[in-house]
């Protein structure tokens, strides 16, 4: 997942492949949102990853890779 501020924050989703867009975008306006769905899918594994995320959106940009479920995945893929 990647997200960047402009007057809201804008979450994208990609594949592995880190090129191919998936369908469903969010979009927040406060960055709690952000931390909630990356805590949701368990990809804060250690503190180190807690503080990278805190860094870019003090930043207004950054990513981080999702560990998600199929079911996950598959609403990812379908548009809203």
């Amino acid at each position: 997942m990647t997200f960047f501020l402009h007057g809201a924050w804008h979450c994208q989703f990609l594949e592995e492949d880190c090129r191919t867009s998936l369908p469903r975008k969010l979009n927040f306006r406060d960055p709690r949102k952000i931390i909630a769905l990356i805590e949701h899918t368990g990809a804060f594994r250690n503190l180190e990853s807690r503080q990278a995320i805190d860094l870019a959106i003090d930043k207004g940009r950054g990513g981080i890779w999702l560990e998600l479920t199929g079911e996950q995945y598959q609403k990812l893929k379908t548009r809203h």
